[in-house]
């Protein structure tokens, strides 16, 4: 290896949680600050919790609730459409018998 290129190492860095936890690994800095540790973790605790950062999971919530709004409007109006088809429908099919009495008429 060349001399002077490699950055300085040290064997006994301490690493500090901000949940208070704190141990010893070997790193180029003599001290790592870190948010989260494998002791607060949700994947290692089992615990359902959301680290968030900076509202992220807000706006994600938000836009989530926002897509479901726009989904359940859409299928409201798909609907109401259809309701107003099919109403349509049935007052077309019914002038048929005053047509035929309309033609009957018209023949004699």
């Amino acid at each position: 290896m060349k001399p002077g290129i490699h950055p300085a190492w040290y064997p006994n860095a301490q690493v500090i949680c901000a949940c208070g936890n704190t141990w010893t690994t070997g790193a180029t800095v003599p001290v790592i600050r870190t948010d989260v540790c494998s002791k607060c973790h949700p994947f290692f605790t089992g615990e359902q919790r959301i680290v968030d950062k900076e509202g992220q999971v807000d706006r994600f919530m938000r836009r989530l609730s926002a897509r479901d709004e726009a989904y359940l409007k859409t299928r409201a109006e798909r609907a109401r459409r259809r309701r107003r088809k099919e109403t349509m429908i049935e007052i077309v099919e019914e002038p048929e018998e005053i047509l035929g009495t309309l033609e009957e008429g018209e023949s004699k």
